[in-house]
């Protein structure tokens, strides 16, 4: 899986929010907002597709882990959930 170039996090009170910085990338019916652990692994996901070339549920999960003190059950549940909705919003590109 990849994130689709062009989104930027923003940090809005006690949410964050994904912005698309182009004007292909704006859809003004969805604002796609993120709690705090989707924006941490949104951060994840962007940084493992630049550096790699694309992100993985296992390797997101072993960071969320890492960073929080969640089961890898949970984790993989919660990533599953977040991935899910990425997909559904558009946001990212799976193989």
């Amino acid at each position: 899986m990849q994130t689709i170039e062009g989104f930027k996090l923003r940090k809005l009170g006690n949410e964050y929010i994904l912005v698309g910085e182009s004007m292909a990338l704006i859809n003004f019916n969805k604002m796609i907002t993120l709690n705090e652990t989707a924006a941490f692994l949104w951060e994840k996901a962007e940084e493992m597709t630049h550096e790699r070339g694309a992100f993985d549920a296992a390797a997101l999960c072993k960071a969320l882990c890492e960073e929080y003190e969640v089961s890898p059950e949970q984790a993989m549940s919660d990533v599953d959930a977040t991935v899910a909705s990425w997909r559904e919003a558009g946001i990212i590109v799976t193989d």
